[in-house]
């Protein structure tokens, strides 16, 4: 059977999703969720995303993302690819830590944001691990940051739901006016079902019939189309990699024929492949052809030695951080 085509546009809205291997409690403990975040804001500082509303359970993920470049596919490639590098190699494991590919529902900005996110919130409730009152001081969902505005990220975006419970403004008044809304909602199964929590997670929309209307005759336009979108997609990709990589060359006073000239594992040349995978979803592959440094594991084993022992002249010059993490 064909895999489904994923819609990408720019400011398009999704609820993302997927759970572990065999429904695997891959987030059994904080230092797992911790380290999912951390990926989340590395992937958020790449894409450009912005999240709207997340949730971490023992063994899957809730995101409510929207793509201000049309790059849903890249990021979730580098996020969910990245975690389980991660999450394998500190436990000393292999094999998939996911159930295959993610879902993605697109999601209607104006009629499903705003219920997607009260979902997410509410999903620590209806899986008996907090009541409503606890929740603000519940680590794994947004909601914790929506009351702590001094833990929030720069890619986090709480104003559809505050908006969709009653135009609430994001002030300590509003908030604990979302917390009983999200009380109200929680015991009113009425209420529940006109949002459609019911279909959250299934399906490939959520919206107004309206909005579903649309992304039909949008699929069927796409008809027949997936490939050529997809190759529009890495294409587009490519050519911020590539516009990155010249700004960064200028900072180095280099250009792209020191490139070819320079030896494959010059400091320069790995400093930049490694500003280059911090700031970019770009991968190995691209990075060997494109910076001339050899095959992706070439590039993997060069970029790593680089972030134990940095040129900190190099890092000041391309404006990278000091401190890597694997």
């Amino acid at each position: 059977m064909a895999r489904p085509l994923r819609f990408e546009s720019e400011g398009g809205v999704y609820h993302v999703l997927n759970r572990g291997n065999y429904r695997s409690d891959i987030f059994r403990s904080g230092k797992a969720k911790a380290a999912f975040l951390k990926c989340l804001d590395e992937a958020c500082g790449k894409t450009g995303w912005e999240v709207h509303a997340w949730c971490l359970m023992s063994n899957h993920y809730h995101l409510a993302v929207s793509t201000p470049r049309a790059n849903l596919v890249e990021g979730m490639r580098w996020l969910q690819g990245t975690f389980s590098v991660r999450f394998n190699r500190l436990r000393d494991e292999r094999g998939h830590l996911f159930q295959g590919r993610y879902k993605s529902l697109i999601v209607d900005p104006d009629g499903g944001l705003g219920p997607l996110c009260h979902y997410l919130h509410l999903n620590p409730v209806r899986a008996k691990l907090r009541p409503v009152a606890e929740l603000p001081g519940y680590a794994w969902t947004s909601l914790r940051w929506l009351f702590e505005p001094k833990e929030r990220p720069d890619w986090y975006r709480p104003q559809a739901a505050l908006a969709h419970a009653g135009g609430l403004a994001d002030t300590a008044a509003g908030r604990r006016s979302y917390l009983a809304y999200l009380q109200w909602l929680a015991e009113d199964e009425p209420a529940r079902k006109e949002q459609q929590f019911g279909a959250m997670s299934k399906g490939w929309v959520i919206g107004s019939g309206s909005f579903l209307r649309t992304m039909v005759q949008e699929s069927r336009e796409r008809g027949g189309q997936g490939r050529r979108l997809a190759a529009e997609a890495r294409a587009a990709a490519e050519e911020l990699w590539r516009e990155e990589t010249n700004r960064l060359l200028a900072k180095l006073g280099r250009t792209g024929a020191d490139l070819l000239t320079e030896r494959k594992s010059a400091d320069w040349k790995v400093a930049l492949a490694a500003a280059l995978k911090e700031r970019t979803t770009a991968t190995n592959r691209w990075l060997g052809e494109h910076l001339h440094m050899g095959g992706l594991h070439e590039v993997s084993r060069r970029v790593g030695a680089w972030r134990r022992q940095p040129d900190t002249a190099l890092e000041k010059r391309l404006g990278i951080a000091a401190n890597y993490k694997a």
